[in-house]
């Protein structure tokens, strides 16, 4: 059995512990279930990877996908304070933030594609803005009746220093991750990193604690302060460049469908991770929203969706509401409840960071209006904020949310969240104080640094006001898979984002 091919984040026995994990956490009364799996000589969820080591006989794959279905019958009591709906989440949120426009689709259906803008290329150094493109023919531009947000002469540089906040956040956070927090910690102590301060290197790293804490294989060779040349590819950062095309095919009135249409025609199965490629699965089996976020997928309460709500947020200054909403429809293809809330929250914060106003607390603050205030989200957030308000070390912060959420998967939104906010909290809008500890904290690193990043990076204002430390290794070039933008500069990416805010 050594050449199977063991599949990750997809294989029916792997499913199954997971699912009696999510059991366990949104309060279903799993334990026949989670008797008649043990009997059978099944196995618990592997612990962080995404596949157990040896592949399981037929028949207990064949019994992992009953009880899946089995698992998928039992209702939570905790639906009614996390509902996934919309309507239901607006309705339990007395503070919704008003909205102007016109009220936005649900998930179902399709609207008429708007033109497609081919991404633009350039090399321009960050902190410039090419004008070839600022004045570019076609491109919309604000009226008299376009919101004051999105009419502020400053907006495209704070979209700038936003794609730059999040790719470096994310780089910084791409070594480390799956790493256990003393594992992060130690190599940081090592290397004379602590409190982090800057990137993460091999130079100085003692053999043996190299050897008990090995980096990311995927990142060791991209993304040290002594092998960074240009953003490597990862999937933080191409998520934001597959809803970039998706405002550009679909227009601000995408629907969940469209989501699904655009990952068929251009995301490679093989980027796809947790939710995300249950939801891919269930496309190419033929369903269809929102079956695509439930059916055997246990990782619906994941941080995928949160990682994917920048560009609703960014496209959306000064309208939290607005920015939740598309978040919402975004997320509903792949999660649920705390995982959809995750999104929203996110999409909200960097949409009122977007404005102008320069508050983070403020901008937090919008983020918990369009979650629902019973929800475990909800809670986390608040968790993070006020612990971070009551502690002026963060490492004390840190080691409160991980005695609070350590039974947490590290990828799970909830324990994700309350650092996200806890960073922000703590470092008070400073840039490199906010990836700094959102990375050092532990759990899923890159994610975090990177939404913290784009956060820090608006609330900054403008890519020379991001530390040339930060941003000169750049290089103002992205890779990624996503076809049509490969090595495309991030004062590109943020003209085309500046040009999907515009758009009607």
């Amino acid at each position: 059995m050594s050449d199977a091919l063991r599949l990750t984040w997809v294989q029916p026995e792997d499913l199954l512990g997971h699912e009696l994990r999510q059991a366990a956490e949104d309060g279903r009364d799993a334990g026949e279930v989670a008797a008649a799996w043990r009997a059978a000589g099944g196995s618990p969820a592997p612990p962080a990877a995404g596949a157990s080591a040896v592949p399981a006989p037929p028949e207990l794959r064949t019994l992992a996908l009953r009880l899946l279905d089995e698992l998928s019958a039992i209702p939570s009591p905790l639906a009614a304070q996390e509902p996934t709906g919309l309507a239901a989440i607006r309705a339990a949120c007395p503070n919704w933030p008003t909205s102007p426009g016109d009220p936005l689709p649900t998930t179902a259906g399709t609207a008429p594609p708007s033109p497609t803008s081919e991404p633009a290329r350039s090399t321009t150094p960050p902190g410039d803005t090419p004008s070839s493109t600022r004045d570019e023919p076609g491109a919309p531009t604000p009226s008299a009746h376009t919101p004051a947000a999105l009419r502020d002469p400053r907006l495209p540089d704070r979209l700038h220093a936003a794609w730059l906040g999040r790719a470096a956040g994310c780089l910084l956070g791409k070594p480390v991750e799956k790493l256990p927090l003393h594992a992060i910690r130690a190599i940081a102590r090592a290397t004379g990193n602590w409190p982090l301060h800057t990137w993460f290197t091999a130079k100085g790293l003692p053999a043996e604690l190299a050897r008990a804490h090995p980096w990311n294989r995927r990142s060791a060779t991209t993304s040290l302060a002594e092998n960074i040349d240009g953003m490597p590819e990862d999937d933080d950062l191409n998520y934001p460049l597959l809803n970039l095309l998706l405002l550009q095919r679909y227009g601000r009135r995408f629907t969940t469908a469209d989501v699904g249409r655009l990952w068929l025609d251009e995301l490679p199965a093989g980027r796809t991770f947790t939710a995300e490629r249950i939801a891919y699965r269930n496309l190419l089996s033929g369903l269809e929203p929102p079956l695509t976020a439930c059916h055997h997928n246990p990782f619906r309460e994941w941080i995928g969706a949160a990682i994917r709500a920048d560009v609703h947020g960014w496209t959306h200054p000064g309208d939290p509401g607005a920015a939740a909403e598309g978040a919402h429809r975004d997320a509903a293809l792949t999660h649920t409840a705390n995982g959809v809330h995750g999104a929203m929250f996110v999409a909200a914060a960097v949409a009122t960071a977007a404005d102008g106003a320069g508050d983070v607390h403020r901008a937090l603050a919008a983020g918990l209006t369009v979650v629902p205030p019973a929800s475990r989200l909800a809670h986390a957030v608040r968790l993070g904020i006020d612990t971070a308000r009551a502690e002026s070390d963060f490492a004390s912060v840190v080691d409160r949310l991980h005695t609070a959420y350590g039974h947490y998967h590290w990828v799970h939104v909830l324990p994700n969240a309350a650092l996200l906010a806890a960073a922000l909290t703590h470092a008070d809008g400073d840039f490199g104080g906010s990836i700094c500890r959102a990375v050092s904290g532990g759990w899923d690193t890159d994610s975090n640094g990177a939404t913290a990043g784009s956060v820090a990076g608006l609330l900054a204002g403008r890519p020379g006001e991001l530390p040339d430390r930060w941003t000169a290794p750049l290089k103002n070039r992205l890779s990624t898979s996503v076809a049509g933008f490969d090595g495309t500069g991030f004062d590109a990416l943020a003209h085309l984002t500046h040009q999907e805010a515009l758009r009607p």
